[in-house]
């Protein structure tokens, strides 16, 4: 009990590059210029949304939650980050790792299932345009994200408090740039194995059914497109869907990659 007080009294080590000095001076500075794309990027998105009455239509109105969704993403990660590659200190607060574990976790959730959303709509869009603002209300759409978002914070809560309890007998070095779950799990001085099923099981549910559905969505639209006789028409439906596919390709690729093996 009193090694789990000091480690929580001191907070915990992030290692992440420190083992390269030199390469933490490089990433730092890529990380600080995509960052300000990143903000740049996002915020014209969300204001060009807002104040463009044409584009207040389903589509972008996920889109705008995509935007607000990213730009929390990213802040609850980068400012760490970089603090840690710039100088020496490479500590994190209790109290700012346990915020950054549960934040990282409820915005990792909610993008899974924003992305599960926005393929509907697409879907919706693409092939029965004729019911798309009927079926795709604003009442719906909002229904839709307090869902994503409540279903997200509670996928976290579970999650993050059933890894904070592992004893943790001293231990506070992540060998990580952020206080991630998969991390923190690593230094539990107890067997993890029902933790990791936990979280095995719960991580198949948020990342692989909505991929899932995604994919049945892109299904129904590929054959959509291919029933469009007009080159014009495929292209444009092409084009809508095109900058999610590649967000879904990128983001999805990445968390099976890091959080479905074994």
């Amino acid at each position: 009990m009193g090694q789990n007080n000091h480690t929580s009294l001191h907070g915990f080590i992030l290692l992440g590059f420190s083992d390269h000095p030199k390469l933490e001076m490089v990433l730092s500075g890529v990380v600080t210029l995509f960052y300000f794309i990143t903000w740049v990027g996002n915020t014209a998105i969300i204001l060009a949304s807002l104040l463009d009455s044409h584009l207040h239509t389903p589509m972008y109105f996920f889109l705008r939650n995509l935007s607000f969704l990213d730009l929390c993403f990213t802040t609850s990660i980068i400012p760490q980050m970089l603090v840690n590659l710039w100088g020496p200190d490479k500590t994190i607060s209790y109290v700012g790792c346990v915020t950054q574990l549960y934040v990282y976790m409820w915005l990792g959730s909610t993008e899974c299932l924003l992305l599960a959303v926005m393929s509907y709509d697409r879907f919706t869009a693409i092939c029965k345009p004729l019911h798309y603002l009927v079926i795709m209300n604003p009442h719906l759409c909002l229904k839709m994200i307090i869902t994503v978002w409540s279903i997200s914070l509670a996928v976290s809560v579970l999650l993050c408090t059933l890894t904070l309890n592992l004893p943790r007998c001293g231990n506070n070095l992540l060998d990580h740039f952020l206080c991630e779950l998969p991390a923190m799990v690593k230094i539990a001085c107890i067997d993890t194995t029902t933790v990791e099923m936990s979280v095995f099981a719960l991580g198949i549910v948020i990342v692989l059914t909505p991929l899932g559905l995604i994919l049945i969505s892109y299904g129904y639209i590929a054959k959509a497109v291919l029933r469009i006789k007009s080159k014009e028409g495929q292209q444009k439906a092409i084009n809508t869907c095109g900058s999610h596919l590649t967000v879904v390709s990128i983001f999805y690729g990445t968390i099976i990659y890091m959080y479905l093996q074994p």
